[in-house]
Formats: C-alpha cells, structure tokens, sequence
C-alpha cells in the first residue's frame, strides 16, 4: 500500500509532452532550471522496482519513454559527469533485464556505450579512481567510483567482459584505500576537489555509504569472499551511528540533490539484507522499519489509507509543505519500495 501511493505520488510529477519527469511538483517551477539527468536515472529504478513488485509491465513503457525523453534533452546518452552515468547505466541495466529481447538488446547498446565512456574516466591522479567529471579529471569522489563497481559486477556476471570484473575490483581497492576511514569503515566523499589533495571528511552523505555497502555486497555476489560482507557490515553499523538521530531515524536533510541520498543508501541496504543472514542480526530490517514509519507517520490520518497519490519532503521526521522536488519523492519511493520488497514472500511461495 506504502509503496502504491508514493509511486502514484511520483506519476504528478510526469511531464507526457517531455516524457521526462518535472523537477517539482509545482508546475511552473521548472522554468529555466537545469535538466536533472541523474534524477531521471533514479525515476527508471523507481519504476522498474514497481515492475518487480506488481508485475505491471506499464511501468517498464514508462520507464523506455523517460529513456528517450532523457535522450531527446540530453542530446544523447552521455554527458560530463561519470557519476551521472553510472547511475543511469545502473538504471538502464535493470530495464533490460525486464524487457522483450528486441527491448533489452538496444538497452544493453546504450548501456555499453555508457560503461565505455565511464571507463575512460579512469586515469592516474589521486593514485587512481575515475574523475567526477571529464573537466576535472584530478577529483575523485566516491558517487563516481562506487557505482562503477555495482555496474562493472552486474555485467560481469550478465554475460559481458571477465575484465568488467577485474576493473570493478580495482575500483573498489582504490576506494577503500582513498575514501573509507580504516577504523570505523564510514566512507569519505572525494578527494582533491579543490586541488589541494584534501579529502572531504567532513561531507558525511548517506549515499555514499549505501554506495559502499552496494559495491560490497555485488563483488561478494561475483566472488563469494567473506571480506566484502564484513565490509557492508562494518559501513552500515558507521552509517547508524553517526547519521541517525536518538530514535535511529537518518536525520540528514536537504533540497536539490540531496534530497536522492537517503534513497539511494536504503535501496543498497535492501540488497545487503538479501545476501547477508547476519545483517538481521546487525538491525538492518529494523532500520528499514524506523524510516519507513517515520516518514509514513507524517501523513494526516485520512492520507494513509494509500488510496490518494501522496507526496514527500526531504526530511523524513517531519511533514512536508508546500511544493516537493522530484528528488525527495524518488527518496520516498525507493524507501517504500524497499520495504515492500523485504516483507514479500520469495517469489513461488505463498
């Protein structure tokens, strides 16, 4: 019911001349904004987590016509931003899985030319990494980084390049040699943004560390080592103590992109619980419950029977006012999302 309603949510912001989704629920606002690409990525993983959950092959339709929405503003697939990139082809992977074999083979095309594209962003700076931006190639940041490794992973183990493979494992050395605190495992931001050779350990993200726990759990998905899974382990217990309030609900906020991180950290710790038997042990079940309550608890009491298209702000202990930007909602989506996924029963049983 939770996750039927914030997706019927997110449906207000669709855009049928554009095929794109509007940065706001206010309708006017998007004048003269820039064009989000990666929150149109995320829109693509929303809809095919309401494929998976309901089978409704509607939402893969509107999942291709976002695509070629994106393509048609974009100019085409690419842009600068390798981490742009990435979250798209992570997207787009997941569609073509779920589609017709004519679909999935042009998905796949697209998806290749992005991986290759993504690839090249690799250079020797920083001792290693992919760039953040191909105008910046000495900054390296970890939404550039980890991603690479959920993706490279995923195609390995799809039918691609045993390199893919190898790439995404020396991806992840030089993530966790650069950007993850060795003591604690939280994971850093970037490193050299302002050309100094800093690392931002002061930007403490959530996406950064669901990134982290997702590149864990897929090379452990490709290799089976134990290592990975203490990793995910040891990033998720950093990740509650120190970006959760008194009641363990995350109490990072904010608009723009910020507003995608804590969406990004549950749908990775949502995969970590179906690999990992002892992340229920480590109270990942239970944190997915706390946020999900504390956002739900927001709504009136006549918004919650879920028979209204509901819409969420950035701040998931408090209720929203006012406009919502499409980036809280796809935060609210994934949330629900997940949740729903995690009470299923196993596909075949009853």
């Amino acid at each position: 019911m939770q996750a039927a309603a914030a997706q019927r949510g997110l449906l207000e912001f669709w855009d049928e001349r554009s095929h794109l989704f509007r940065r706001s629920s206010a309708v006017d606002a998007d004048q003269g904004r820039p064009f989000d690409y990666w929150w149109q990525a995320h829109a693509i993983d929303a809809l095919v987590d309401a494929f998976e959950r309901t089978r409704d092959r509607r939402h893969l339709q509107r999942a291709r016509e976002l695509w070629r929405g994106v393509v048609a503003k974009n100019g085409g697939p690419t842009n600068d931003y390798y981490d742009d990139m990435l979250w798209m082809a992570l997207a787009l992977d997941r569609l073509a899985a779920a589609v017709t074999a004519e679909q999935r083979r042009a998905l796949r095309r697209d998806v290749a030319t992005l991986w290759r594209d993504v690839r090249g962003g690799w250079n020797d700076q920083q001792g290693g990494g992919i760039a953040w931006r191909k105008s910046q190639r000495d900054y390296k940041n970890t939404p550039a980084n980890a991603p690479a490794v959920i993706l490279g992973a995923r195609l390995a183990r799809g039918g691609g390049d045993a390199d893919d493979l190898d790439f995404a494992r020396r991806v992840y050395d030089w993530l966790d040699a650069h950007l993850v605190d060795p003591e604690t495992g939280f994971v850093w931001d970037g490193v050299n943004r302002r050309g100094d050779g800093r690392v931002d350990r002061d930007w403490a993200f959530t996406y950064n560390q669901g990134l982290r726990i997702g590149a864990a759990v897929e090379l452990f998905r490709s290799s089976g080592e134990q290592r990975f899974l203490d990793d995910a382990r040891r990033t998720f217990a950093a990740t509650t103590a120190r970006l959760c309030d008194e009641r363990g609900v995350l109490k990072e906020h904010g608009n723009g992109d910020g507003a995608l991180f804590k969406g990004v950290l549950l749908r990775y710790v949502g995969e970590w619980l179906t690999v990992d038997a002892e992340a229920a042990g480590a109270g990942a079940p239970e944190f997915v419950q706390r946020q999900t309550e504390a956002l739900w608890s927001q709504l009136p009491a006549t918004a919650r029977d879920g028979s209204a298209p509901l819409l969420f702000g950035p701040d998931w202990r408090q209720a929203s006012e006012g406009a919502v930007e499409l980036a809280a909602q796809l935060s609210a989506v994934m949330l629900f999302e997940q949740a729903a996924r995690l009470a299923a029963p196993p596909r075949g049983t009853r």
